[in-house]
């Protein structure tokens, strides 16, 4: 039996030098990656809920129906970042009182979602404003003073179709 066990530890030994003994480090990445991928599917998990809460529930005037854009859960899942910005049925609501309405209606909103998600702890709610749309107007102004104007040359609308198709094909402006 000696013989067999120092063969089997030859072999482990020899079998770990070939690369069959999986690296500790890959363990932690694979464990990030599924996290990750956990926090993402709660990201949107408490999107659609807190969306259908909102809707359903809180019946504060200030809110109304706002449009839940985004959640970003920290990796402690201690915050939850609730960025929301005017409905559709109210699209120039000011978004300081439906924010305003929302931070009123966060512990009711945090409990509903403690019945409904497993978590053993539910995030604290931080509703903040989605500045995606300024955010996208600005870099088209920024684009727009960069590339030139091409509408009185090539006959386009001025929507900025031809620069783009100026890039696709490689010969936009250097």
């Amino acid at each position: 039996t000696a013989v067999h066990k120092t063969g089997a530890l030859a072999s482990h030994f020899f079998h770990g030098l070939l690369g069959g003994v999986p690296d500790p480090g890959r363990h932690h990445e694979a464990s990030r990656a599924m996290s990750e991928r956990r926090r993402a599917r709660l990201n949107e998990q408490i999107k659609r809920e807190i969306s259908e809460l909102v809707r359903s529930e809180v019946h504060d005037p200030r809110v109304g129906v706002p449009t839940v854009t985004a959640v970003d859960v920290t990796a402690d899942l201690w915050l939850a970042r609730v960025y929301v910005r005017p409905g559709p049925t109210a699209p120039d609501a000011p978004v300081g009182g439906i924010l305003e309405g929302l931070r009123a209606a966060a512990p009711f909103l945090r409990r509903a979602l403690g019945r409904t998600l497993t978590l053993r702890r539910v995030p604290e709610l931080r509703f903040l404003p989605d500045r995606t749309v300024e955010e996208a107007r600005r870099i088209e102004e920024i684009l727009r003073e960069v590339l030139p104007d091409s509408a009185g040359e090539s006959g386009t609308t001025g929507s900025g179709e031809g620069e783009r198709e100026a890039f696709r094909r490689g010969d936009g402006p250097r």
